[in-house]
């Protein structure tokens, strides 16, 4: 271990050793009434950032959380979000997908929970899965806009926040209090529950434990597996190689042409446990847990494609077929989050530490091919300052020391190291009808590879700055924000150079990338009354020096070529979000909603589109909610994608329609919920555009979902 890692151990351990931090004034959780369902609480429509009382600079900011969570539960957290504004998913199977925010995914997107990172490899490729259970969730934020760079230079895509209670937040006014969940999912026959237990010990501690279990088979999709054009192209090698007199050869490709009903190789099986302790009392609170993560999945594989072991093949040559890649990954994770009132100018001192150790080994049948190891520490503190004349904001820091090592004949990227450390302040100014926001960002990154001599450190400044007015006693808002951000090249895209099984590629990085920056805008209006919430965001980014993987169509190993590149480009696109009351009958308030998004971007000097960017999505719906029963019917369209880059294939447009029942028998704080869903009910062939393998893996077809959830 370095000297540097071994003073930011020493720092957070000093800081852990603590027993006065608590994030009592978390202005979120002031507004907690008690646990009438913690496991996936309506009444939480805030976001849980532990700084100030609005974090208005958050222009675009989503929440999922209730029976809107439990109705777009997924194995991964990416396929659980795709219903709001601005977001699409990574969708690469159903046991890995990562969430896409206006068009950024990979390293551009932080996943958090509870403000920290996930501490998993999901950043370092498609196909890994994000260690985060959505069963376990009780609430989901969608962070977006300029002042996302509070929680990492790197985000420049925005923040998915998950919030959990591992870490108790309050006292439950029970003995015991208990939430469980449990559903059933037709198109991969998905089984799944969950449930957490919570014990107050006494007046100001409680205790927590929860778990989980997901199992589901190959998931069933409409029609052909394969999309026209890659159907098209394993058919015309068919009839090459019939042609030329190889029999079997021949009819093996027009089996995986000709593949319908379900995708192979797509199951899963997901455990999880996970325990916490909280002291609290009206001073703060210090809180402290323990979880594991347990999944098994299959890895789809692109037909007509082999793989392959550089010099273990003879001559050179790919193809060889050792059986179905898997992944068995396994993640073991402590938390602490703390923080103390101390009054003053600094209104509260607040803490919150992460460690993890992490690993997961890809098999090609029964035989190990690579396996990944990840251990790493995040920690953050901040001072929250006392609002003085509408004055308001937090100081803090944030260190990040990561391990990485991959061994075995496939390992793209070698062993290396990171550390991060940043320094970052927000303040906000209410100035009666006008608000003001800035916030600035200061991060030194190291990342060294012993075993090739590689140690570089990159400086960064990231900055924003925002200004909102709203009338008096008005619901109408508008806003505008500018942003400066940096980010250091990931170790992938400096690192990166072999095979990668489950990807079916050679990835090439560049130990030379510079810095990434960018400059962006934003303009934005909201309305938000008892009856209609409205939200609008027109957005631009314009980089210098962005980074991108694109494929080349040059092979390597018998496979394709995948190298980083670096070039200017530009991003714009807007999202916006409506709902009304459009009417009301007895009971019954009538609803109308709908989200539309739209993103565009491309290399500048005629480099062609970005890869992977999802194209126009319109999505609306109409809903009839009661006390007792919630009726919903929707409609998705997406447009299809045709602005591509070499190499990349169109995607068709789609349409979707999906029906959802919600039924709570003993009323709105009774505690029980009753869910029934029918997506997709005309079994439509669809693929996301920002999926790698949306050439062979679409969506699921009609999927028919069953769920109960209890709160008592």
């Amino acid at each position: 271990m370095s000297h540097r890692k071994l003073l930011f151990s020493a720092a957070i351990l000093a800081l852990s050793a603590t027993p006065t931090f608590a994030q009592k004034n978390d202005p979120a959780e002031q507004r907690t009434s008690g646990l009438s369902d913690d496991f996936h609480n309506d009444d939480m429509i805030v976001v849980t950032a532990p700084y100030v009382d609005r974090l208005d600079i958050l222009a675009g900011t989503s929440v999922l959380t209730g029976d809107d969570l439990t109705e777009d539960l997924r194995g991964q957290i990416g396929d659980s979000l795709t219903g709001l504004a601005g977001v699409s998913s990574t969708s690469f199977a159903p046991g890995a997908s990562r969430p896409v925010l206006r068009g950024f995914q990979g390293p551009r997107v932080r996943v958090l929970t509870d403000g920290i990172g996930s501490l998993d490899a999901s950043n370092t490729s498609v196909d890994h899965a994000v260690t985060i259970d959505p069963l376990t969730a009780q609430r989901v934020e969608v962070l977006r806009g300029p002042a996302v760079l509070l929680f990492g230079g790197d985000a420049i895509g925005g923040a998915v926040n998950v919030i959990d209670k591992r870490i108790p937040r309050d006292i439950p006014d029970d003995a015991v209090h208990i939430d469980a969940i449990g559903g059933y999912g037709s198109a991969a026959n998905d089984w799944s529950i969950a449930g957490s237990v919570d014990v107050p010990l006494s007046s100001k501690l409680v205790i927590h434990a929860d778990g989980s279990f997901r199992d589901t088979a190959d998931v069933r999709v409409s029609g052909f597996v394969l999309a026209p054009a890659l159907r098209a192209e394993l058919l015309a090698a068919a009839a090459e190689e019939a042609d030329e007199g190889y029999a079997d050869e021949a009819a093996e490709l027009t089996d995986s042409a000709n593949l319908r009903g379900r995708v192979p190789n797509t199951a899963s099986r997901t455990q999880t446990a996970g325990a916490g302790v909280a002291y609290i009392d009206d001073g703060g609170n210090l809180g402290f847990s323990v979880s594991y993560y347990d999944t098994d999945y299959g890895v789809p594989a692109r037909p007509g494609t082999g793989h392959a072991h550089g010099d273990e093949e003879e001559g050179g040559e790919g193809g060889a077929e050792e059986g179905p890649v898997t992944i068995g990954l396994k993640q073991i994770r402590a938390d602490l989050r703390g923080g103390v009132n101390i009054g003053g100018f600094f209104e509260a001192l607040n803490f919150r530490a992460g460690y993890s150790d992490y690993e997961h080994t890809e098999f090609e049948g029964d035989e190990i091919g690579t396996a990944f190891s990840v251990s790493g520490i995040e920690a953050r503190g901040e001072l929250v300052q006392a609002e003085h004349n509408g004055w308001r904001g937090v100081l803090g820091t944030q260190v990040l020391v990561r391990d990485f090592n991959a061994i075995g004949a496939e390992a793209f990227v070698p062993k290396n190291s990171l550390e991060s450390w940043a320094l970052f302040a927000l303040q906000e100014v209410d100035l009666g009808n006008w608000e003001m926001e800035g916030a600035l960002r200061f991060d030194q990154t190291s990342i060294s590879a012993n075993i090739i001599n590689f140690d570089r450190s990159f400086n960064t400044v990231s900055g924003a700055f925002g200004l909102a007015y709203a009338p008096d006693d008005a619901a109408f808002k508008i806003g505008a924000n500018i942003s400066h951000a940096e980010r250091a090249p990931s170790a992938e895209e400096l690192l990166s150079n072999g095979p990668h099984i489950a990807t079916q590629a050679f990835e090439i990085g560049n130990p030379n990338f510079t810095t990434e920056k960018s400059w962006g805008g934003e303009l934005y209006a909201r309305w938000d009354s008892d009856d209609v919430q409205l939200s609008a965001t027109a957005y631009a980014n314009l980089f210098n020096d962005y980074i991108f993987e694109a494929e080349t169509g040059a092979e390597q190993d018998g496979l394709p070529i995948f190298q980083y590149f670096q070039r200017n480009a530009t991003y714009y696109g807007f999202e916006a979000s409506a709902s009304a009351v459009i009417a009301r009958d007895g009971a019954f308030d009538f609803i109308a909603d709908g989200v539309a998004d739209y993103v565009r971007a491309k290399i500048d000097n005629g480099g062609g589109p970005v890869p992977r960017i999802p194209p126009l999505r319109l999505l609306g719906g109409l809903k009839a909610h009661s006390d007792n029963i919630d009726l919903r019917a929707e409609v998705e369209w997406s447009a299809s994608q045709n602005k591509v880059v070499a190499f990349e294939t169109p995607t068709d447009g789609f349409t979707i329609v999906n029906a959802t029942a919600a039924w709570r028998p003993f009323g709105k704080e009774g505690g029980v919920t009753l869910l029934a869903s029918a997506n997709n009910i005309f079994d439509v062939n669809a693929r996301r555009h920002a999926s790698f393998t949306k050439d062979y893996v679409p969506l699921s077809g009609r999927d028919i979902r069953l769920s109960a959830k209890f709160s008592f």
